[in-house]
């Protein structure tokens, strides 16, 4: 089927980008809470900001979700293939590039409990997306990607995007975390 390494390989970085978020929420408060020295942002306002990326990027996947399937509907076809996603490698890199976030993601102080509730629905989501897509229609609409000049993206690219932006931020959690411990030893 096409795309079918495509979509196992998304579903998987999903699958393993939530259990590595996940055990963030079981740390200290005081962990979760610590502002690193160059007064970046605290573990709990990193989970935070991930659920309002994931918000935004899935209102556009979503709406090529259903684009996708209309062509589909229409009867464009699907070509055997895969999508690149390795182009996509330098995005779960914290120091890869920098990166100015819009203001509408930057964390506003939501509890840990709403935080980690829209995560797991955000995960969902992805998932249920990757199944409505999945003979290869997610190949079938593309969507522009400003980030590092991506350009063109097909669904499954958008999808495997907002996966590496919480490998970035994961990456950037742990970063924070052993400032933290290096500060209460």
């Amino acid at each position: 089927m096409p795309y079918e390494e495509t979509i196992q390989v998304v579903q998987q970085a999903l699958s393993e980008a939530l259990v590595e978020l996940e055990k963030w929420f079981e740390q200290s408060e005081e962990s979760r809470c610590y502002h690193p020295q160059d007064g970046g942002w605290s573990i709990q306002a990193i989970l935070e900001h991930v659920t309002l990326t994931n918000h935004y990027l899935l209102l556009i996947i979503r709406q090529g979700r259903e684009k996708a399937l209309r062509r589909a509907q229409r009867g464009e076809s699907i070509h055997e293939g895969e999508s690149d996603l390795d182009r996509l490698t330098p995005i779960g890199h914290p120091d890869a590039f920098p990166w100015i976030r819009p203001e509408h993601m930057e964390p506003t102080g939501a509890s840990l409990e709403d935080i980690r509730t829209r995560l797991h629905a955000q995960y969902q989501e992805c998932l249920s997306i990757l199944a409505a897509l999945r003979k290869g229609e997610g190949s079938l609409y593309q969507v522009r990607m400003s980030v590092q000049n991506l350009g063109k993206m097909d669904m499954y690219q958008w999808l495997y995007f907002l996966v590496l932006h919480q490998k970035r931020h994961i990456a950037q959690i742990e970063q924070v975390f052993e400032e933290w411990r290096r500060a209460v030893s």
